[in-house]
């Protein structure tokens, strides 16, 4: 006769080692609510000045780009009698070179960051908008479509602004996604305070 497996779960419906990280997780509820607020701190201080927080953003991707490079570099020499070898380390080095542009020239790297976000944005909101029509007459397919509408509408936005706005589109999105962060990490925190059910 088959066994059968029965995971070992209590009647809260947590498995014991699950239930344990989460209790101690717990005692730490403080941190997640104080980190969160740091988040939201930082999320406004970035909308309160959008050109320092663009600044960071391109710095971050440079820093991001540069790790990347070497990453792939290292990896290609390697792994030297590939037959791809060449090509690796070129990918690598044009990475590399990219990073140190964007460190070197924050706002004309904001400029092509800022098209590139648009023109993502457009292609997004486009597939989207075309991935709704054809799930007709499916439920809700509608709000498929909207969501698509808002999306090509924010990257058709963006690129009639461009490049002026790229001072600002990239910090500001920063600034929405800390805000949000702190907000979620606030909502962790005061989850954790209430506890776990017991078993």
């Amino acid at each position: 006769m088959p066994t059968t497996f029965t995971p070992n779960t209590t009647r809260s419906g947590l498995d014991p080692r699950t239930r344990l990280s989460v209790a101690e997780l717990r005692h730490r509820w403080g941190w997640f609510v104080a980190l969160g607020v740091a988040l939201i701190l930082l999320g406004t201080m970035a909308f309160l000045n959008t050109l320092v927080a663009t600044v960071a953003s391109v710095y971050t991707v440079g820093l991001l780009m540069l790790i990347a490079a070497a990453i792939q570099i290292a990896q290609a020499f390697s792994v030297k009698s590939w037959s791809s070898f060449f090509w690796w380390v070129l990918g690598g080095v044009l990475y590399a070179l990219a990073g140190f542009a964007a460190l070197i020239n924050p706002l004309m790297a904001s400029a092509f960051l800022t098209l590139f976000l648009a023109a993502a944005l457009v292609a997004s909101g486009v597939a989207r908008i075309g991935v709704g029509f054809q799930s007709r007459p499916a439920h809700n397919w509608g709000w498929m479509v909207l969501s698509g509408l808002v999306t090509l509408l924010a990257g058709l936005v963006i690129a009639l602004g461009w490049p002026v706005n790229s001072l600002w589109v990239l910090g500001m999105f920063l600034a929405i996604d800390l805000v949000f962060q702190g907000w979620a990490t606030i909502a962790l925190g005061l989850a954790l305070k209430r506890g776990v059910p017991s078993a």
